[in-house]
């Protein structure tokens, strides 16, 4: 016989055992969080989103606010006492907690993460707040004074802005190992997951503190600055400043500096305008730049600081032979990557078009004595994609870029924010003009439509804070070399375009990043990269995602470009000695060979198979046969319930209804032919089937036209219609008497539901 115990669920379970004895040990309500730590990753497929379920902790016991400090998971009564262990664990590790708990009501089982042991306890002996904290503290040696910066709160009055897991991952460790003594940092966070927000909530913690005063924010460029100070850091407004002219006013509290405006200039060094021990921490904002060369001049403002705490913060610690950001500021002491964030749902994740152009898989060379546009006659070599744009224009090969950027756009929406990433400036150029003409129309109302953003270009510089305003339409496309590669927070950006050679993975990472914030508000969970030079190859490179290792060799094609529109190989002309030289040509053919799309699928990889393929083979994965298939179909009342478990694996029917152009196909057909390969009915047909089989004859009267028209609903909106009586509340059904006089037409509610049950059967009789 089973215990009534053992019929309790989890639920039951927490609630009568578990929750108890947690708060009977002396914890608080607002200690105890039953909480979802991510959003669950979005799952991309064709213009289609899908969110998977977020991760949820049952118990997330926090000593106060920024300290959490054990994870409970529990499981119903019938369980054993560590079955939640293991997930646990797996919770403890991506939330850094130090305990974890399994319970299934008759008692805990302990799993010490500092120690690595495990303990079981009785229900009475789940441990206190106080003695958690002891133990913590124990371990880690934390003394009084510690212990005072670590429980230092966050600063929750800014728009009611709390951490995300991650971020207060890094918050707190930065915070203790300060309190440490630590005085070099790095942080490597994902674009788009919150670094300036993670520098403020760190400072204030150690400003509130007292141990820190006076402190440098660095970045290199105002767009980066600005942004910082305007957002983030807008609760500092009282105390903080921008480094304008290089004068000190020593009143403030927290400087923004550019360290343009800091490093030696005609033989000056303005930094020694501050004493070197006058900020005692300092902020550097992505520090994969300049600040990671030993022997630049912004190191040199480094290390005339160097008394200070130093943290260094970016998306992609630089790792070269010549350059390491890991040798200054030490093993990186969290790192939250671009993966995670697009697993756990915080970032946008992306699907790929990699476009082939004939000249770019087949190579071009010129015939002997081809003379280009300027009258130069064109070397006699082979040249490929490496070349274009750098050594040779073809034309037409950036007019069918345009037509490609463009046709996509008129598909997916002409006001989508997209970025065009080119060789130099003059590429830059040559496809802003290319794209004007394919978009005449839309320039002609407004010419800031189509816009290049370059180091050289004031005008375009001036629109960029228009372009990242979510809420201004202009400029829609920019061209650019580098300016937008790097810091830009561009959260409206729904396509990447890639026409640039692009061999360095920090660059690359950093490009990615631009299109990695979601915004949907704005109606962006996902961008597009429409690659024509193969540079989403890195995503197939295990160091895209891994973390940062010293590069042994450094071929010279793969060192970071130096500035904005400048190769790092200079090119010699052999007759003239001219540098830089580019032939251009306007009477070579280019024609679109191949286009490939990938998805990406439930686990974060990308996929290069056909939408349908992939939906056949994720169905398969549920139903190996069509019997299979058949046997759920029929049993189910609900046909929504298979539906929606097959878009859990990713399987989108209304996309592939899109795509097959069978808008008056069932999902059942949908599902039979892509996977079964069964010749496919529309509703129509299904409903002819039916009545030319009698069924309707049956039934005589109002009874007969409610199931007449319920077939007609059926062939006009599909079978959604026909799992309730909740149509009934529908024109005519509702002019007919409603549901309860029409349900008694058939004996009542359970026995109208098996008629609809009978009549849905019917419609599936033949396959």
């Amino acid at each position: 016989m089973i215990s009534i115990h053992e019929k309790l669920t989890e639920e039951d379970t927490k609630l009568r055992f578990i929750t108890p004895k947690i708060k009977k040990s002396g914890w608080k309500d607002e200690q105890i969080r039953m909480e979802y730590f991510t959003d669950g990753a979005i799952i991309v497929q064709g213009k289609y989103t899908k969110r998977e379920k977020r991760k949820k902790a049952d118990y997330l016991l926090v000593y106060q606010k920024n300290l959490p400090l054990a994870i409970v998971e529990a499981k119903s009564i019938s369980h054993s006492l560590g079955d939640g262990m293991q997930q646990g664990i797996e919770y403890g590790k991506i939330l850094d907690v130090p305990f974890v708990y399994s319970s299934n009501g008759k008692g805990f089982l302990e799993h010490d993460m500092l120690k690595g042991t495990e303990n079981e306890l009785s229900l009475d002996e789940f441990p206190s707040p106080e003695e958690l904290w002891d133990r913590y503290k124990q371990f880690n040696n934390i003394d009084d004074e510690k212990e005072k910066t670590i429980r230092t709160p966050y600063y929750f009055g800014y728009k009611d802005k709390t951490p995300r897991y991650y971020q207060r991952i890094a918050i707190n460790r930065t915070v203790d190992a300060i309190a440490k003594g630590r005085n070099r940092i790095l942080i490597v966070m994902a674009t788009g997951t919150g670094k300036t927000y993670t520098a403020f909530q760190i400072i204030r913690r150690l400003k509130e503190a007292e141990i820190k005063k006076k402190i440098l924010y660095l970045a290199d460029r105002n767009i980066l600055v600005d942004q910082a100070m305007n957002q983030d850091f807008k609760p500092f407004e009282k105390v903080m400043t921008k480094v304008e002219k290089r004068k000190l006013d020593s009143s403030y509290e927290i400087y923004f500096a550019l360290y343009q405006q800091l490093s030696e200039h005609e033989g000056k060094k303005p930094y020694i305008e501050f004493k070197p021990d006058f900020f005692d921490l300092i902020i550097v904002d992505e520090c994969h730049r300049g600040s990671a060369k030993e022997d630049s001049q912004w190191r040199e403002i480094l290390e005339y600081f160097n008394t200070a705490t130093q943290i260094g913060m970016t998306a992609t610690p630089k790792e070269t032979k010549k350059v390491s950001n890991v040798d200054y500021f030490g093993e990186p002491i969290y790192t939250y990557s671009l993966k995670e964030g697009i697993t756990d749902g915080f970032l946008a994740p992306y699907k790929v078009i990699r476009v082939g152009l004939d000249k770019d898989l087949e190579g071009y060379r010129p015939e002997k004595g081809k003379i280009d546009v300027d009258g130069k006659e064109v070397e006699d070599r082979e040249y490929n994609v490496k070349d274009y744009d750098k050594q040779l224009i073809i034309d037409d090969r950036t007019k069918k870029v345009a037509e490609r950027i463009t046709s996509f756009l008129k598909r997916n929406g002409r006001f989508s924010k997209t970025i065009v990433f080119c060789i130099d400036i003059d590429h830059a150029e040559r496809l802003r003009q290319a794209l004007v003409n394919e978009n005449s129309d839309l320039v002609k109302e407004n010419p800031k439509y189509i816009m290049r953003i370059t180091g050289d270009n004031d005008e375009g510089k001036a629109q960029l804070d228009y372009f990242i305003d979510p809420v201004e339409k202009y400029p829609t496309i920019v061209t650019t070399s580098k300016l937008l590669s790097t810091g830009v927070d561009c959260k409206t950006c729904k396509l990447i375009v890639l026409d640039n050679n692009i061999n360095s993975m920090t660059e690359f990472k950093q490009i990615i990043g631009r299109g990695t914030r979601l915004f949907p508000e704005y109606g962006k969970e996902f961008f597009t990269i429409m690659d024509f030079r193969g540079s989403t190859r890195h995503f197939a490179d295990p160091d895209f995602d891994g973390e940062p290792v010293t590069i042994i060799d450094l071929k010279i094609d793969e060192e970071f470009p130096t500035s904005e529109g400048k190769p790092t190989v200079e090119i010699f002309d052999d007759q003239t000695g001219n540098k830089n030289i580019k032939y251009r040509v306007n009477d070579v053919p280019v024609e679109l060979l191949s286009e490939r799309v990938q998805y990406v699928d439930a686990t974060g990889g990308l996929i290069t198979e056909s939408f349908t393929d992939f939906s056949k083979k994720n169905i398969l994965k549920e139903y190996s046969t069509i019997n299979k298939f058949l046997l759920r179909w029929n049993k189910e009342m609900r046909k929504q319930i298979i539906i929606d478990e097959l878009e859990e694996r990713g399987v989108l029917l209304e996309q592939i209804r899109e795509e097959s152009n069978q808008y008056g196909m069932d999902e059942f057909d949908l599902i039979c032919h892509i996977a079964f390969d069964k010749k496919p009915l529309t509703r129509k047909e299904r409903v002819e089937n039916v009545k030319k089989r009698g069924y309707l004859n049956k039934y005589e009267g109002l009874a007969k036209d409610v199931l007449s028209t319920l077939l007609d609903k059926y062939e006009d909106n599909g079978i959604h219609d026909l799992e309730g009586p909740q149509i009934l509340q529908n024109i005519p059904f509702n002019e007919w008497g409603g549901p309860i006089k029409i349900t008694n037409l058939f004996g009542g509610k359970k026995h109208f539901n098996n008629v609809l049950k009978e009549l849905q059967d019917e419609i599936y009789v033949t396959i």
